[in-house]
């Protein structure tokens, strides 16, 4: 009963004061329905024109996000693909059947013509002709070869033909010759086989184990954790036993001793450690390892990464390889900081470079600084390493199996950033101290922040402001890793995502009865284009939303239907 005077409920005043039984808005209804039944929140409309009728209708699809704070049902359907196409190539016992589409006729045509203007551009630099007549003919042909390449990005051809940019500058080649600090590996010919031993059991079983490993970052310091064996609670470094929600764990127990610098080069390089660690465990084992995983960020916010492995190898093997696992990073010395943020180096528009704003010397340029790494006693600016190693074997079709494929997906639909979240004055502190590190510095050979160590970067033009760049690894929300989250291998299951989801549809329209599966349409019959909110024809987004919702409840329950008499796998 409300007296007189009491706020009515889920009004303004309500709200405002703050009370506890103000009801959700209806906006908010419609988007948890929405979530609740898997449908996407934020859809995109197409407008959708049949070349051969000319019917044009407006169609939905899915925005396709792949985290859950842009679209829940969204993501989280890309996450159950992610542990489909997981447990699809974990433990096969045959070879994956990767056999590509030969490329057609017109295919190829575009690629030989591609070919004739690669040979055109080259044979200019050898053609007597004026260095103005040169420049235009070369501008000339890369008008032309950028306009093949256009048209081969609208082919079914994969890949890419050539590099993103074209660089004319000699390669820079590096000794591969391993370090001396850093064990011998065995180096076996790589056989093209990717499926692991087989063993006899009792009563003629055969057993095909596999692996779940975890590639962890050294330690930049000690942090408070808390570590559990059976009931007793080991005590922290810093001589506290901390409860699983302490809001210390994760942060150093000295935080001036902390290396801060070390965990932002070593989350900066972490992409190219693994890459060289698989590189290396195939060498060693000497057969074409394949994986699937997931990277994610530790609490103390160092990047680590699960990996399901196909097939088993000795643990002995697999902690010599992370021990002799390294990255080298051949860039120009970047100790000390030469210039600061509010006196940087300046743009000269006559030496058309960055000059010292003291003495208006030029700065040495990129190719000038590598060309100091070329003397016998060079060293890399920094070498990243591996930590620790976890890997332990899984058994076929167990449930440890089923969980681990589970722990490898579980922040697939989360930011870097939310795996950790900084909850506490003392975390955030933590964070923002790594943060700190980070801006400051270089995080590529174009990085603006290189004017700090008083050399111009790649590509040096005008306008660069040091502790301004705008790469990804100096964002907050990545804390300086910016490779792939999921990391599979090419010959995992033998498909791609796509090819996972029209398995997913052609599974269910078969058991629907479908007649779209009988009748394929054409390659080019439909024609798409971007549809505008604005447009007459386009339903605000609560309508489509609530059709939406009301076509999946009746999809499912004739989906569920057919479950007595058919197994159900998880849809697309």
């Amino acid at each position: 009963m409300r007296l007189p005077g009491d706020p009515v409920r889920n009004s303004t005043p309500a709200r405002l004061a703050g009370c506890q039984d103000a009801a959700a808005s209806r906006q908010e209804a419609l988007r948890g329905l929405a979530e609740r039944h898997g449908v996407c929140v934020r859809p995109l409309a197409l407008r959708r024109t049949d070349t051969v009728t000319g019917l044009t209708e407006v169609v939905e699809v899915p925005c396709g996000a792949r985290l859950a704070a842009k679209c829940k049902p969204c993501a989280e359907r890309n996450r159950r693909l992610r542990i489909q196409q997981i447990r699809e190539g974990w433990h096969l016992a045959d070879e994956p059947a990767v056999r590509p589409d030969r490329p057609g006729e017109s295919d190829l045509d575009l690629v030989k013509t591609r070919a004739h203007l690669e040979f055109d551009r080259a044979a200019v630099h050898y053609e007597p002709m004026t260095p103005d007549a040169r420049a235009e003919r070369l501008a000339e042909l890369d008008n032309r070869i950028a306009e093949v390449d256009e048209e081969l990005a609208e082919t079914d051809l994969r890949g890419r033909l050539t590099p993103k940019e074209r660089d004319d500058r000699p390669r820079r080649a590096r000794s591969t010759k391993r370090r001396h600090d850093s064990p011998d590996l065995p180096r076996l010919p790589v056989d093209p086989r990717t499926v692991g031993r087989a063993f006899a059991g009792k009563a003629g079983r055969t057993y095909r184990p596999s692996m779940l490993v975890t590639l962890t970052l050294d330690s930049h310091g000690q942090v408070h954790s808390h570590l559990r064996r059976g009931a007793y609670v080991v005590p922290c470094a810093c001589g506290e036993r901390h409860h699983p929600h302490d809001p210390k764990l994760g942060t150093p127990v000295d935080p001036a001793a902390y290396d801060y610098r070390r965990a932002a080069l070593d989350a900066i390089h972490f992409a190219r450690v693994l890459d060289r660690w698989w590189q290396n465990l195939r060498r060693a084992a000497g057969w074409n390892v394949q994986y699937a995983g997931a990277v994610e960020l530790q609490r103390r916010l160092a990047p680590h990464a699960h990996f399901a492995v196909r097939g088993t190898l000795p643990r002995r093997l697999v902690n010599q390889v992370a021990a002799a696992t390294y990255h080298q990073v051949w860039w120009p010395s970047f100790d000390e900081m030469v210039h600061t943020v509010d006196r940087p180096p300046v743009w000269n528009a006559e030496l058309a470079g960055y000059v010292d704003p003291a003495t208006g010397e030029p700065l040495p340029t990129w190719g000038e600084a590598l060309d100091a790494l070329e003397e016998p006693d060079a060293r890399p600016a920094y070498v990243a390493r591996l930590g620790r190693v976890d890997a332990r074997g899984i058994a076929q079709g167990t449930k440890d199996a089923e969980r681990s494929i589970r722990y490898v997906t579980k922040y697939v639909t989360k930011d870097l950033t939310e795996h950790a979240p900084a909850n506490s004055g003392v975390q955030k502190a933590h964070a923002d101290r790594l943060h700190a590190e980070l801006a400051v510095l270089p995080c590529s050979p174009t990085c603006a922040n290189w004017l700090f160590y008083g050399v111009q970067p790649d590509r040096s033009k005008p306008g660069l402001a040091p502790g301004r760049c705008t790469g990804k690894v100096h964002q907050r929300a990545t804390l300086g890793f910016t490779g792939r989250r999921v990391l599979v291998s090419r010959q995992w299951s033998g498909k791609t995502l796509a090819d996972h989801r029209a398995d997913n549809r052609a599974w269910i329209r078969a058991a629907l009865g479908d007649p779209e599966q009988e009748e394929t349409p054409e390659k080019d019959r439909y024609r798409f284009e971007l549809a505008r909110p604005e447009d007459p024809d386009v339903l605000p987004l609560e309508h489509r939303l609530l059709r939406a919702v009301s076509e999946r409840i009746r999809w499912r329950a004739q989906v569920r239907s057919l479950s007595a008499t058919v197994p159900i796998q998880q849809a697309a």
